[in-house]
Formats: C-alpha cells, structure tokens, sequence
C-alpha cells in the first residue's frame, strides 16, 4: 500500500511540473515504473478524480479536484487573508511582482503574489513552485537565518550548486560562493539575486519571522527584470521589503494556519537555532522603520 501511494503521488507530483499532461510511455520511464503498473496507478486516480485522459490524443493530465482541494485550504488557513494586503502594498510602491513563499520542511512554497507592473515587461512565473534555495534571492533570505551547516545540507537535498541555474550566469558554483552569498544575506538582513536564477531577472527578498517565537515561516520577495532592478533601485526598495516582512510577520498571529504551525513547533522542541548575527537583525528592523 505505501508503495502505491508513494507511485501516485509521484504521478501527481510529475504531472504538475511538466504542464499537467504525458504520454503513459513518459510517465512509466520517468518514474522508472513498469507500464502496466502506471497503468493501473492512472486508472486508480482517474477514479478517484485526480487525473484525467484526454480522449482524442491518449494524454494524461490533471484534473481540476487537486487544484481545488489546495485552493480550499489555502482559503480556509488564513493565509490569502493575512498576505493578500500586504503584498499588494508592496507591489504598488515597487511597481513589481511582489510573493509570499511559506517554509514547510526542507523547502519553500509560494502560496500569495500581487503584479505591481502595470506596463513593459512582467515578470510573472507560476504559483506553487519550489524556488532552488542556492540560486534565488528567496532562497538565499532564507538559508542566511540558518547555520552554515543546515543551509549545505538543504541545498544538497534539492540536488546541489548548478542544477535548476543553467541560463543563469552569475548562480553560485562554488560552496564558498554560495557561502559568501548568504554572509551578505545577513548582513543586509535580506537576499539579493541578480541573474543568479534566471538570465535577465533580479530579485530580493526577506525572511518572515513569527514575533512571538522569532521562528522563520516565510520569506516575501520582490522580482523583475535586471533592466528596471539596477543596484541603486534595489537599495531604494530593501526598506519597502523589509517593512512587509515586519507586516507579514505580525500577520501570521492572526492565520490559522501559522498559529498550528506555532502550537506544533512548541509541542515538540524548541526552534531550530538560527544563525543571524545580531548587527544584521538590529540593521534590518532599523531599515524597516
């Protein structure tokens, strides 16, 4: 039975990240699961609403009930109400693509964004994803409140420096510049990406941490193209990110979702210690005011 759902959940996971629609031959291979038992996997979430086959061309893809099923939790925990208002504050005093990501385990979720480009190029990439944490500003605001070590050992789960950053000339290739990414993280008590995920795009972002427990739960960060995010426009906006991360943070106290997650952490050991050197956090709330 474990065996099975792990497949399924595979399926659902590959469907998602190739567009929602494969041959069974792709999935079986990618999967490096018998056909005849992808097969069986496909029909078993066919039934149960999660995938559908389209009839003229023998595609598989997913149906609307997963999407549905993650559109009503979202609603229900709080989230979109707590992140909406803020993120688009953020967003009409930048002019940018403003996001919410969610830290859950060993990786980052955006759930919540407001466009705040109303002309030119938009920078508008898909919800849901899972942003490679040594190459994204997101990442970066992240991994920079843990220690060294956690933040190696997280990269090396999500496959290490280089993947996900091939179109990306200035990623990180080297642990040590990966470290010294992140020292400048803390000292600016935000992350910057310029070019390091994505050709042409620049980026910053900044950890959302819980007042009550000082916790790490989120990140919110600004995006755009490197031709309107030159160095002196991102020092103009760091104050404008940093006090919607303050916001965002106040705002978890009133999300379902955030104060579980608060009662859980509690109920099992205390945060993970979490390496921001104090001269940072002191500069960072300062920026914010």
């Amino acid at each position: 039975m474990a065996g099975n759902l792990e497949r399924a959940l595979g399926v659902l996971e590959l469907l998602a990240k190739n567009g929602g629609r494969m041959p069974l031959a792709t999935i079986a291979d990618t999967l490096d699961i018998p056909r005849s038992g992808t097969h069986r996997l496909l029909s078993m979430l066919i039934d149960e609403g999660f995938v559908r086959q389209d009839e003229e061309h023998g595609e598989y893809m997913l149906a609307m009930k997963l999407v549905s099923l993650a559109l009503i939790y979202l609603s229900t925990s709080g989230v979109f109400d707590i992140s909406q208002p803020v993120l688009d504050r953020l967003a009409e005093a930048s002019g940018e693509l403003a996001r919410l990501g969610v830290v859950e385990g060993d990786h980052l979720t955006f759930v919540g964004k407001a466009q705040g480009a109303k002309s030119g190029l938009r920078y508008d990439p898909d919800m849901g994803s899972n942003p490679p944490l040594h190459c994204t500003a997101s990442g970066q605001a992240w991994l920079a409140t843990l220690p060294d070590e956690r933040a190696i050992e997280l990269v090396s789960r999500q496959g290490g420096l280089g993947p996900k950053a091939q179109n990306a000339p200035r990623a990180p290739r080297t642990i040590q510049q990966f470290l010294k990414d992140l020292n400048g993280a803390r000292q600016r008590g935000y992350g910057v990406a310029i070019e390091t995920y994505e050709r042409g795009m620049t980026s910053i972002a900044a950890p959302v941490r819980n007042p009550v427990t000082d916790e790490v739960v989120g990140i919110v960060s600004l995006a755009g193209p490197s031709s309107r995010l030159p160095e002196e426009r991102l020092l103009e906006l760091a104050p404008h990110l940093l006090e919607a991360a303050s916001d965002m943070g106040a705002a978890t106290l009133s999300s379902r979702y955030f104060k579980q997650r608060a009662a859980a952490a509690a109920s099992v050991e205390p945060p993970q210690a979490q390496a921001q050197a104090p001269a940072s956090k002191t500069r960072a709330r300062a920026a914010a005011k």
